[in-house]
């Protein structure tokens, strides 16, 4: 029987060795990689093509999002599954607006991790029971409502920068970055740092710090 092959992305190496070393003992898979961040990933997965990545979102230098868009750009055929602890809708529909085809969360069983590698892997979509409510009702993508002078702030935001600080590498007034903070907020319907920043995340436009 043909084995499926796995790459493994998570920055805790205790949690991807030992999930390699479950998936190993299995008839129908075989781990093939694992990285420790999301470039990592993505280096791994042009170089070996697997069937299949598993992937956590929060994790150094490269999230998981971008990560995602990363792999298939290069091979649309490669199956992700994203592994996070996250139950936001925000991080569910960002990883699936990326091209994954599953959200797994980090509390499941292992029954279902592997139920959930071969519904992927058969080319269905699989949820955790627990998000599915989250998709129920897909409202429209508000960054696309952001001008792209506003994007460029919205970044900035969401990297922690102050206003000075984008008023400077924008070359504009610190009273027009307000301005574009004030529209960015009322914009996006969401009026709090950890919020913008959750939700750049999201989006692929900055990446989790944890």
């Amino acid at each position: 029987m043909k084995k499926h092959t796995l790459i493994i992305a998570d920055d805790h190496r205790i949690v991807h060795h030992g999930i390699s070393q479950a998936l190993n003992k299995e008839e129908n898979f075989v781990v093939i990689a694992e990285a420790d961040s999301g470039k990592e990933a993505v280096s791994l997965a042009r170089k070996h093509n697997p069937d299949l990545v598993l992937i956590d979102i929060s994790m150094p230098g490269l999230n998981g999002m971008e990560a995602t868009r990363q792999i298939l750009a290069a091979n649309p055929k490669i199956r992700v599954l994203a592994l996070s602890m996250h139950t936001e809708k925000i991080y569910v529909k960002g990883m699936l607006d990326a091209g994954a085809s599953g959200y797994l969360l980090k509390s499941c069983s292992y029954n279902e991790l592997v139920k959930a590698l071969q519904t992927v892997l058969a080319g269905n979509i699989y949820l955790s029971p627990e998000i599915t409510h989250l998709l129920v009702k897909n409202s429209p993508d508000r960054l696309s409502l952001l001008s792209l002078r506003e994007r460029e702030v919205f970044t900035l935001i969401a990297e922690g920068r102050t206003t000075r600080e984008i008023a400077d590498r924008l070359c504009l007034s610190g009273k027009t970055i307000d301005v574009h903070r004030k529209n960015i907020k009322n914009k996006l319907g969401i009026h709090t740092i950890a919020g913008l920043t959750k939700y750049a995340i999201a989006k692929g436009l900055t990446s989790p710090t944890a």
